[in-house]
């Protein structure tokens, strides 16, 4: 395939994630919008951060004032995952392939777009393709929702804001009817959460570092009772040179 077919095939296949961004999006800029962000302030936010959790759980911090510091550690360890994905796309990556190529590839790494690069070998044209479509509609949901923020009544607002709460269940009820792990630290951080939220001197420790302590521990804890064991080794193929 040329670089342009890998273009296309990429643009194709990252339309159903377009989609799905806008929506979520939109729900981040209405909540955006809820905290005394811009529209502009708001589609930065998107731009250079591209990750709904990380995003979500931003809106708190800066909500509640807390120090850049904080809110530097909780993006760290929320977005951790996404080193990890790719770490494991690297691989199926030509070696030669130049670091800018690399770079562009690590920005509009997403859970979303992770699953569909499963292929072998990625042309880093494929991966452009899917940004090229799948992050603007992260940005214009964005904006939209945090101009329609700034001009619906606090009431219908609200009322949208509650579709990231669907968007999670949506997201964590079919891996925690699958596997009784998942299903474990789902209940585990719920539970963490409220104690957090209601006991006396958990309650005046800040958000962010609410979502710090809770991570590392559940996902922590998962970990190191439950490891997922290695898969074997797969022969190394040769892979053809993108510059």
């Amino acid at each position: 395939m040329t670089r342009k077919q890998y273009f296309l095939s990429g643009l194709k296949d990252g339309m159903p994630i377009c989609f799905g961004y806008f929506a979520v999006s939109f729900a981040f800029g209405i909540q955006a919008a809820g905290i005394g962000l811009s529209v502009f302030e708001a589609s930065v936010l998107s731009a250079l951060n591209v990750t709904s959790a990380g995003q979500f759980a931003a809106l708190a911090i800066i909500a509640s004032g807390a120090s850049l510091i904080e809110l530097a550690f909780t993006q760290l360890i929320i977005n951790l995952r996404y080193f990890l994905m790719s770490c494991a796309l690297s691989q199926k990556l030509s070696p030669s392939l130049p670091l800018g190529h690399r770079l562009g590839i690590a920005y509009g790494m997403t859970d979303e777009i992770f699953a569909v690069s499963q292929r072998e070998p990625l042309s880093p044209f494929y991966s452009y393709g899917l940004i090229a479509v799948a992050i603007p509609g992260w940005v214009l949901g964005t904006a939209l929702g945090a101009a329609a923020g700034n001009i619906l009544p606090a009431v219908l607002t609200n009322a949208l804001g509650i579709a990231i709460y669907g968007m999670f269940i949506a997201i964590i009820l079919p891996p925690a009817k699958e596997n009784h792990v998942v299903a474990g630290v789902v209940v585990l951080s719920m539970v963490l959460s409220a104690l957090f939220t209601y006991l006396p001197v958990l309650c005046n420790i800040s958000s962010g570092f609410r979502i710090i302590i809770i991570t590392l521990i559940t996902a922590g804890g998962a970990a190191l009772l439950f490891p997922i064991p290695d898969e074997p080794a797969e022969p190394e193929k040769e892979m053809p040179h993108e510059s």
